[in-house]
């Protein structure tokens, strides 16, 4: 009982001490972020330049936008994100724990943001991409509910790189159920459509469209994806059971 006691202290000091030093290590780091942080007077030419949209990668985007002459980043579901500014053109982003630098590549003459080198500030990369500010992402289609236009940009992902994870089959399932649950049919088998194509040798995704045909009171669809089912899992009981209800009434 002792040595549990023992123990018992020893643990909470241990884990006190962690969230001491942890919130010690944030408070030095605003400190410093603050120390750094110069007023920066950005001219009209400059904020036209590299205001805008930014890929970040196949799926994703980076907004920058300025008020009362700061900048502002848009990015991963924050609305605005204010990175330290180290110059005109450089600035410092906590989130990233990255320096980018905004540049024009000397060939192509198109805008990027670039990765500042932590060894050598005078190197920088072009990664980020400047695209047109109506530039949507496959994900931001699908959320717009433009799904021809979501599957045309996964398609090309995955062509591009077929061991890509922007995207799962789990989640289009998850989201093609929601919309079943609240009897959006339409939305639910376009959803299970783009699973379809993109993982056309999955049981999972032809069940799951077969499912919400099958709801939506279409029962010749409902068949056909059920046959398909079939011939990738011949152990589907499910399956099995509604083409034979379906052929009984048929005859």
């Amino acid at each position: 009982m002792r040595l549990f006691f023992a123990r018992y202290l020893f643990y909470n000091q241990s884990k006190n001490q962690m969230k001491t030093n942890t919130s010690l290590a944030a408070l030095i780091l605003l400190f410093i972020i603050s120390s750094c942080t110069k007023s920066i007077d950005y001219s009209q030419e400059h904020i036209n330049q590299t205001s805008g949209r930014y890929l970040y990668n196949a799926d994703e985007v980076i907004d920058v936008f300025y008020e009362n002459n700061s900048l502002f980043l848009k990015w991963k579901g924050a609305d605005a994100l204010k990175p330290v500014a180290m110059d005109e053109n450089t600035f410092f982003i906590p989130d990233m724990y990255k320096k980018l630098r905004f540049v024009k590549h000397p060939d192509t003459q198109e805008r990027y943001l670039g990765i500042v080198s932590e060894e050598e500030e005078t190197i920088t990369t072009f990664d980020y991409l400047k695209v047109a500010d109506s530039f949507e992402t496959p994900s931001m289609h699908l959320k717009l509910k433009n799904y021809d236009a979501a599957l045309s940009g996964y398609m090309e992902i995955k062509k591009q790189d077929s061991t890509q994870t922007f995207f799962y089959e789990r989640d289009f399932n998850r989201k093609g159920y929601n919309f079943l649950g609240d009897k959006d049919y339409d939305d639910a088998i376009a959803v299970f459509k783009m699973n379809v194509a993109l993982y056309p040798d999955s049981e999972n995704t032809y069940d799951s469209l077969a499912d919400a045909y099958a709801m939506s009171g279409d029962s010749l669809n409902a068949y056909v994806n059920y046959k398909k089912v079939l011939e990738l899992n011949t152990g589907n009981t499910r399956a099995k059971k509604f083409i034979e209800v379906y052929d009984k009434n048929k005859d």
